[in-house]
């Protein structure tokens, strides 16, 4: 077997072109855009090359044929907060052949000793958890939202028989519009919703930039005891609203306001995987075009939360079943929001056991299953599970 760094235009396009193999039956998956795959490996697009860096490689068999590919990257700022400086891996893929993903895997292992790390997370990615993170392990016969993670069952397998153990599950839920929340979840957020300190609104696209101002605020008062947080300014919520600003529905993102207080958001996003299965993993001319028909058609059916926070001050007192349960009124109610039949929360970690119980309150149901795992250089140190949020 032939293991090749990627690193001219024709590696980088086997790089991309493995998957379709891979996925060339499976009816369900759903390709991630070549473009977005292609905008993590590149210093000009990726914040994360400022504390960090990244290599990919490829993987061919004897007869030159592609079978693997894997990337490995450190983001020394979250690598330095491990007991273990710890550097990750991810956009695996390999043939069901043990032999192949432990090459791959070695050649990962490698490349991070070598950069003074002791350990490596994976699949992850090589950015912000919102995307490519995560090992599918239930729920293979649904098909991926987008920039989630989607793969074989054989994987598992791969993953595990190295030796990586799960560090910390992740769970996808979806929730039927039309279907009651518990009654008890609805009594706490009519209590909220009569209370007249309390305000929740969808944005207008006309003043977006107060919104994003306010997703500012929210963000740091309620990441600041998380331990991957970074100061988020206002000039960075502008510029990631700025950039969803073409796919974005002003119903589907709700603020929650104290006294005009920014407190909480709710942000969702039409789920454009459904449009995007039609786009064949390549947002080129052809592909932009194709994504503008079926965008007018109007066939996403589902919408994705990609962020929820709730300050501090006010979490636990039913500001959170408030929040979503507004939204869903004007769902529920209205003809503009009628289309959408199905909310899907992405994603909540076992670490994080107070939305996993805001979920199931909300009467969802588990979608999908994923695992982040961790693998220790050394086998002799303890093996601990991320630290539960308290």
């Amino acid at each position: 077997m032939n293991i090749i760094e990627v690193e001219s235009s024709k590696t980088k396009k086997e790089f991309h072109h493995l998957p379709f193999v891979i996925y060339q039956n499976d009816k369900n998956w759903i390709p991630h855009l070549k473009q977005d795959v292609e905008a993590v490996f590149n210093p000009a697009k990726n914040k994360f090359f400022r504390y960090g860096e990244a290599s990919r490689w490829i993987l061919k068999d004897e007869q030159g044929e592609l079978i693997g590919r894997i990337a490995a990257f450190i983001d020394q700022r979250r690598a330095k907060k491990e007991k273990q400086p710890t550097g990750g891996i991810g956009f695996f893929e390999c043939m069901d052949d043990q032999i192949s993903a432990n090459l791959l895997f070695d050649t990962c292992r490698d490349w991070l000793r070598n950069r003074k790390m002791e350990a490596m997370d994976g699949p992850i990615n090589f950015g912000d958890r919102d995307r490519y993170w995560g090992l599918l392990v239930d729920g293979y016969e649904k098909p991926p939202i987008y920039l989630n993670s989607y793969n074989p069952p054989h994987y598992r397998g791969l993953f595990e028989n190295y030796g990586f153990r799960t560090y910390f599950e992740q769970y996808l839920y979806i929730r039927d519009l039309q279907e009651p929340a518990q009654l008890k979840f609805r009594k706490h957020a009519e209590q909220v919703s009569q209370d007249p300190a309390y305000c929740f609104r969808h944005i207008l696209k006309k003043t977006w930039e107060r919104y994003a101002d306010d997703f500012c605020t929210i963000y740091n008062k309620a990441w600041a005891s998380h331990s991957d947080y970074k100061k988020m300014s206002k000039e960075q919520a502008r510029s990631a609203v700025r950039k969803l600003k073409p796919v974005l529905d002003e119903k589907l993102m709700w603020f929650g306001y104290y006294n005009d207080e920014p407190i909480a958001f709710f942000i969702m996003l039409p789920e454009m995987n459904q449009i995007f299965r039609h786009i064949h993993g390549n947002l080129n001319l052809w592909g932009k075009l194709k994504f503008l028909y079926y965008k007018k058609k109007k066939i996403c059916t589902n919408a994705f939360g990609i962020a929820f926070g709730i300050i501090p001050e006010h979490q636990g007192k039913g500001v959170e079943g408030s929040l979503i349960m507004q939204a869903e009124k004007l769902f529920q109610h209205s003809k503009q929001g009628s289309k959408y039949q199905n909310i899907i929360l992405t994603w909540i970690g076992d670490f994080n056991p107070k939305m996993m119980k805001v979920a199931k309150n909300l009467g969802t149901k588990t979608y999908q299953t994923l695992i982040t795992y961790r693998k220790l250089f050394d086998e002799n140190v303890l093996f601990e599970r991320c630290p539960i949020v308290l």
